[in-house]
């Protein structure tokens, strides 16, 4: 089929009118995927809404600050009906309990530190509803992250968002080329979240000062160890507090209530030095604990690996690029060499302290770069 040179591309890359172009738009409830809703509708495209029921804890209907549940999906379904679009609220409470509640607390129980978002954004958001939203006929699927969408010379490239402080991408680097190509980031190119609130207020959104969502979602207060202690009854054993040369310094009540690179809280005063959590020992019920120099690490084994370089992982034996280890901190330099198309050991040209198994590795362009390349799971302990 030959390609129409005559129609310029609409806002959102395709040749046809707005009016022609259907896109779903994911809906949390919150400003941001509100305000992608708004503007393309008011662009005049063919805008769906869909909203995921995802948990239904209780209290977490009317906690302010969290997302998918409750007060969400109404303050979703308002800005729809606003607005003059159609909205549809899926429940995906089994998907996202098996996808991601589960996997969750298992990691935690094993000792790592998990990033569920990342898991929804992977096995929820971008695969299940994806797919909904081609159910749909949809064109694209837009969603409120903070993250771009570039054409480059092989394809959609992912970049980091204009604003450094709003950048999700750490959240998102298992992203896969497929699903890139059906995506769009309308706030990307924005440079602050104040930006994204004046077009609220401009589109006179009642959601225009609505809190960011904080937290996991499925945990509302912030208090990880409860929600694994109700998701897995007796599964916190008590153990001993251990120093790294093997002497017993105290007891703990589960190794559910550490997390590598902890200080406070560990209830063994009175020593000379300062102590840090540096490893969980969960087949022995052991939180290691040892000088903050213990934490440093150079050599991070990562796996899952996601590639969205333009030649193959393994087409190289090394590549020079930034990785993140958290996300809150900044990328740094590093070298990747690929074990496999899924592995690799990735060298960090300065040590990071408190690296955690079950955290992601997020692969960057070296420099002042922007794109991101992929990234994978940090996967055993230090």
């Amino acid at each position: 089929m030959a390609l129409d040179t005559e129609t310029p591309l609409n806002s959102l890359g395709f040749a046809k009118p707005p009016s022609e172009t259907r896109v779903v738009v994911a809906m949390s409830g919150g400003v941001d995927s509100s305000v992608v809703a708004a503007h393309l509708a008011d662009q005049g495209y063919d805008v769906v809404g869909v909203t995921l029921q995802l948990y239904d804890h209780g209290a977490a209907l009317a906690k302010k600050g969290a997302c998918c549940a409750g007060i969400d999906i109404h303050d979703a379904r308002r800005v729809a009906e606003e607005r003059g679009f159609p909205h549809y609220v899926l429940d995906y409470e089994n998907i996202f309990k098996d996808a991601v509640i589960d996997e969750f607390a298992d990691s935690y129980l094993a000792g790592a530190t998990p990033v569920p978002c990342i898991r929804c954004n992977e096995r929820v958001k971008f695969k299940d509803l994806l797919e909904t939203a081609k159910d749909l006929e949809a064109d694209c699927m837009a969603t409120g992250h903070y993250i771009q969408r570039k054409t480059g010379p092989n394809g959609p490239e992912l970049h980091s968002a204009e604003d450094a402080n709003r950048d999700q991408s750490y959240f998102l680097f298992s992203t896969t080329p497929d699903q890139l190509e059906f995506l769009r980031f309308p706030l990307g190119h924005l440079p602050s979240k104040d930006a994204t609130r004046e077009m609220a207020a401009q589109y006179g959104l009642a959601v225009a000062d609505k809190p960011d969502s904080q937290d996991i979602c499925f945990v509302p207060d912030g208090n990880y160890a409860s929600v694994i202690e109700k998701l897995r009854p007796g599964a916190a054993e008590p153990g001993d507090i251990v120093h790294a040369d093997g002497r017993v310094l105290a007891q703990h009540t589960g190794v559910i209530h550490y997390t590598i690179g902890q200080r406070r809280g560990l209830g063994i005063g009175g020593l000379s030095e300062p102590l840090y959590v540096v490893r969980l020992d969960v087949d022995q019920k052991q939180v290691v604990v040892g000088p903050k120099d213990m934490l440093a690490t150079r050599t991070v084994p990562v796996r899952e690996i996601n590639w969205l370089g333009d030649v193959p992982f393994t087409s190289q034996k090394e590549w020079h690029l930034s990785v993140k280890v958290r996300s809150t901190r900044p990328p740094r330099e590093a070298i990747v060499r690929p074990l496999s198309d899924t592995t690799a050991e990735v060298e960090l040209l300065t040590p990071e302290e408190g690296i955690s198994p079950g955290q992601a590795c997020v692969f960057y362009e070296g420099g002042t770069g922007s794109r991101i390349f992929g990234g994978g799971w940090i996967w055993r302990g230090y």
